[in-house]
């Protein structure tokens, strides 16, 4: 059965912090808030993780999962960032939006998307998740906690730990969390394209 943790969403306590570190370094799956919609997160290098994520999503690798960072420096060492991409980049971070990049070496294969080995890439401006990435020092690999048919991410904490208590291994709850998933945005090409218009708003970059 899932664990459920309750934080506070401006000041997290940093023992239970520690305590959700931990079971993601152990290989567990975490369900969290945002700063837009509830994500679904593990380590990175984790094949289970991977897997356990595009089976509650119903995806295929295919489809894009996200590299969560603390700041923008981390981006460039998992993602090739060019000039104009970095600047772009440094206006939108941190905040609801998913950027997606070309890969470095730095990131396991089976996390790439497998023709384009492309990641999406994203900065959030949420204490909490700042404090968690912080404790488990390193990304974490994720995914919005958008279940197959729906068309809205899950918002519950409480109804998330009954419907996935046997898929994930902690639940993270930190006040209201909305029901939007972030914009996404390729910069892979020589424009920025928007794929997915969410949380983040386009005015700001440039981008209406």
């Amino acid at each position: 059965m899932a664990q459920f943790f309750s934080l506070h969403p401006e000041n997290p306590q940093p023992r239970l912090l520690n305590q959700a570190a931990e079971i993601v370094r152990n290989g567990g799956l975490i369900v969290f808030p945002t700063d837009s919609a509830y994500a679904l997160g593990g380590r990175t290098g984790d094949v289970d993780v991977v897997s356990r994520i595009r089976r509650i999503r119903g995806v295929d690798d295919r489809h894009h999962l996200t590299l969560m960072v603390r700041d923008l420096s981390e981006i460039a060492h998992y993602a090739r960032v060019d000039n104009a991409q970095y600047r772009f980049l440094k206006a939108a971070t941190p905040g609801p939006y998913t950027f997606i990049l070309d890969g470095t070496k730095e990131l396991p294969r089976r996390v790439l998307h497998p023709k384009r080995k492309t990641i999406g890439m994203r900065v959030p401006a949420h204490p909490l998740v700042a404090g968690l990435i912080a404790a488990l020092d390193e990304p974490l690999l994720t995914a919005t906690l958008m279940l197959p048919g729906d068309d809205l991410p899950l918002t519950d904490a409480e109804y998330i730990r009954d419907l996935l208590e046997k898929q994930v291994d902690l639940v993270i709850e930190a006040g209201p969390c909305g029901p939007e998933a972030t914009t996404v945005i390729d910069l892979t090409g020589g424009t920025p394209e928007v794929i997915r218009h969410g949380l983040g708003a386009l005015a700001p970059l440039g981008l209406e």
